[in-house]
């Protein structure tokens, strides 16, 4: 915080209002417009909840590669964690990425100028637990270490909503806060007791064969939305028809993933590369076949009831401090106007 000035209350008063309004100001910087040349960056995680994101990436320089053009291009960017990529968001420093929905609202509710587009999944998240645990239902876990993301994730409201069906509380278990990529190693080593998270680091533990899950989301919120594509307002003001064209790739991937196995396998092998998720397929394989509908892609569909549900879970779990308008953080102009993008892959 800025110091309090030494001078009469009258001047003090009018520099803190400037300062204050620089700081502000800093919080929306002037980004560039994009060079025709050069691809929008979309920041994503390696999750398969962000699985349409390297489709969409891999299908547009495909029909640019066809067509000999280079426009519209579109590029993945890997992050390590959400407030990597919400920092990253909120200064300018990408103007696209796959984002948690609750984040996004919270961002929208600070006056940072982003925006949902697209959703980017739907289901996708379990509550893992250890094989040889005696655990069958959340009475046996009061008291036990639970892993999550953030509690800005709605795997977070996931499993608040699990604990309530059994007359439980968060208090009534130990959350601990850790990156998705440690929480395998982390049950495996017992340092924790169980974790509830995206794919597809349920099922790495699971195909090892020391962890099964309690819950799924495929289970018991079939309508579950975690991820979702979220631009900055510049972006939609100066470059529409790139954010329309992004819209379309992420729509037409969702339905090209869903449309047969063999769609699937080729997404597999796209996502497991150095230049997305960098992981190994048999991993995200079997996250596509056991169940297949352990994570879905067909229906991208902006509800709004969908999204007011997660805002009130958010608001329950006190990591949104109050309702915002729908208005203030989703354009749904762009999925309403989308036609989906042939994927040449």
């Amino acid at each position: 915080m800025t110091p309090e000035p030494l001078d009469s209350p009258s001047t003090g008063l009018a520099r803190r209002q400037l300062l204050q309004g620089l700081a502000a100001s800093a919080l929306v910087p002037a980004l560039p417009v994009l060079a025709a040349d050069k691809p929008l960056i979309v920041g994503g995680l390696p999750v398969t909840c962000n699985l349409t994101l390297p489709v969409a990436c891999a299908a547009r320089v495909a029909s640019n590669k066809a067509s000999g053009s280079k426009a519209f291009e579109f590029e993945y960017s890997k992050y390590s964690g959400w407030p990597e990529i919400k920092e990253s968001l909120m200064t300018g420093s990408i103007q696209a990425a796959y984002m948690l929905a609750p984040l996004v609202m919270d961002l929208a509710d600070k006056k940072i100028p982003v925006k949902v587009v697209s959703l980017g999944h739907r289901s996708g998240a379990v509550i893992m637990v250890r094989t040889d645990s005696p655990h069958k239902k959340f009475k046996d876990l009061t008291g036990k270490r639970i892993a999550i993301p953030s509690r800005f994730a709605v795997d977070f409201l996931f499993l608040r909503k699990m604990l309530a069906q059994e007359g439980m509380s968060p208090k009534d278990i130990q959350i601990v806060e850790m990156p998705p990529p440690d929480m395998p190693a982390a049950l495996f080593a017992k340092a924790v007791d169980g974790y509830c998270t995206g794919e597809p680091f349920g099922a790495a533990a699971q195909r090892a064969g020391y962890a099964r899950p309690l819950r799924m989301t495929r289970d018991e919120w079939r309508n579950y939305i975690c991820c979702v594509l979220t631009v900055r307002e510049e972006l939609i003001k100066t470059n529409r028809p790139l954010v329309q064209n992004l819209v379309d790739h992420v729509q037409g991937a969702g339905n090209w993933l869903d449309q047969q196995a063999a769609n699937r396998e080729k997404a597999i092998k796209i996502a497991a590369g150095r230049k997305f998720f960098n992981q190994d397929p048999n991993i995200l394989r079997f996250v596509m076949e056991n169940p297949t509908d352990r994570v879905t892609y067909g229906d991208l569909r902006m509800i709004r009831s969908e999204f007011d549900e997660l805002m009130q879970l958010s608001i329950e779990a006190g990591t949104l401090k109050r309702p915002v308008a729908y208005e203030k953080y989703v354009d749904d102009s762009f999925v309403k106007a989308a036609k989906a993008a042939p994927i040449p892959i």
